[in-house]
């Protein structure tokens, strides 16, 4: 099935269950004629009988048709509208007085402009989940406390950080958080697995180091690269290894700088339209190296093209000190 997806101040979009074509009307030279009950040659020579001429009534022509052109499902909007009444926790008095709306999966069929699949799938890259037939996605400070849980009690506990059992972890923090919200953050930090009939999570190091990182960063504008460093590798569980390229799309090194600093530069913030994005990257910093631009424009790729199709596009190329910089066509008001 196929399905017209968008609201009134939006251009339409085709959508089947795993992909989104905007839809453009193409002019045609050959009229189309819409003739009811219309024989094709090839009915008609089967039936030589019938060698005379018919008259035809045509009920309808056209001189255009709708092109479909496979895009980039629009799924901005999802985390935006999540994003208006993010979960607190069950104790959160906001939540009972919120009078912002709350989402089911066919509330949000209609209002993102995305296949099914493409949505169900962007609900788990932004780790949202089922709260009372709702899709929520946590509070920042709220996902943090839990995951603060988690790591202590790996910790106190000596657990493996590949073998985290579910049962233990639930038995432990379930008379301080609910219990589904413990198995979500272990879904949303690590990999579920089986071994020996019991369920266990392998954690991910890059995702709890990034996490942790972005708590650091939001409350400064800008931190000394070395002190940030220095700070963050002591505020990730033991056993884990802090790198910067941990960080690609989340933040921003400026080497430039003296001492360098470091500041939250987080992609989601950036606009979905690819002009505005690049105008947007370009306002924040005149020139960039391939390496820093492209996790910031990596998501705006088609299918099938690059990130230097991209910049070739999009910003034009000079050397600086040996090395390939990209600044704006246009100038940036």
């Amino acid at each position: 099935s196929l399905v017209i997806r968008g609201e009134k101040d939006e251009q339409a979009v085709l959508c089947s269950k795993d992909k989104t074509y905007d839809m453009k009307i193409a002019d045609t030279s050959n009229m189309l004629l819409f003739i009811p009950g219309c024989k094709t040659p090839e009915q008609m020579n089967a039936d030589q009988a019938s060698c005379n001429i018919i008259h035809s009534q045509i009920a309808g022509f056209s001189n255009n048709y709708w092109e479909l052109r496979r895009c980039r499902p629009k799924l901005k909007k999802l985390r935006k509208l999540l994003m208006e009444d993010p979960y607190e926790g069950p104790d959160s008095q906001k939540d009972q007085t919120s009078t912002f709306s709350k989402y089911t999966t066919e509330d949000l069929l209609s209002l993102i402009q995305a296949s099914e699949e493409e949505i169900q799938h962007q609900l788990q890259v932004i780790d949202a989940c089922k709260i009372e037939g709702y899709w929520r996605i946590l509070e920042f400070d709220y996902e943090m406390k839990l995951l603060n849980h988690v790591t202590q009690l790996i910790d106190s506990e000596s657990w493996s950080l590949s073998k985290v059992p579910l049962r233990s972890c639930l038995e432990e923090l379930g008379s301080l958080e609910p219990t589904e919200m413990i198995e979500h953050i272990l879904l949303s930090y690590g990999r579920k697995y089986i071994d020996d009939g019991e369920v266990y999570f392998e954690m991910h190091e890059d995702k709890i180091c990034r996490a942790i990182a972005q708590m650091l960063l939001q409350n400064a504008v800008k931190f000394n690269l070395s002190e940030f460093q220095e700070v963050w590798q002591q505020s990730v569980p033991e056993g884990m290894t802090t790198r910067l390229d941990q960080l690609k799309g989340l933040a921003l090194v400026d080497k430039s700088s003296r001492p360098e600093t470091i500041f939250l530069l987080k992609v989601e913030d950036l606009p979905e339209d690819n002009q505005e994005r690049f105008n947007s990257l370009f306002g924040i910093r005149e020139k960039w190296t391939e390496v820093d631009i492209t996790p910031y424009i990596q998501d705006l790729c088609a299918e099938k093209q690059t990130v230097g199709a991209l910049l070739t596009k999009y910003a034009r190329s000079s050397m600086q000190n040996g090395v390939k910089v990209y600044n704006s066509r246009r100038p940036i008001s």
